[in-house]
């Protein structure tokens, strides 16, 4: 599903039309970007938590030399996911 079948789903599913819903859709999108970019740690009970975490250096190979390199420390976005969403997948199989 891609960002526009989203937001038809989401038009349908709160029968409300597809300009607010990608309205919507958008604004939410945004306040986590911003809200994690910032620090903070935004949990959605039964979906799940998005945070930002720091990635340490390490070492690395090129795959095609050989050769090893240094991979510098950086500060990546993370999801976890939560319960509910989980058991929605594990149950899903098949």
């Amino acid at each position: 599903m891609n960002k526009g079948e989203l937001v038809d789903a989401i038009a349908e599913k709160a029968n409300v039309t597809k300009k607010d819903a990608d309205a919507i859709l958008n604004a939410t999108l945004d306040l986590i970007v911003e809200s994690v970019a910032s620090g903070q740690k935004v949990s959605l009970v039964g979906f799940g938590t998005f945070e930002k975490r720091d990635r340490a250096a390490r070492e690395g190979r090129n795959p095609k030399t050989g050769e090893t390199l240094s991979i510098a420390a950086t500060t990546v976005p993370a999801f976890s996911a939560g319960k509910s969403f989980k058991e929605a997948v594990a149950s899903s199989k098949g």
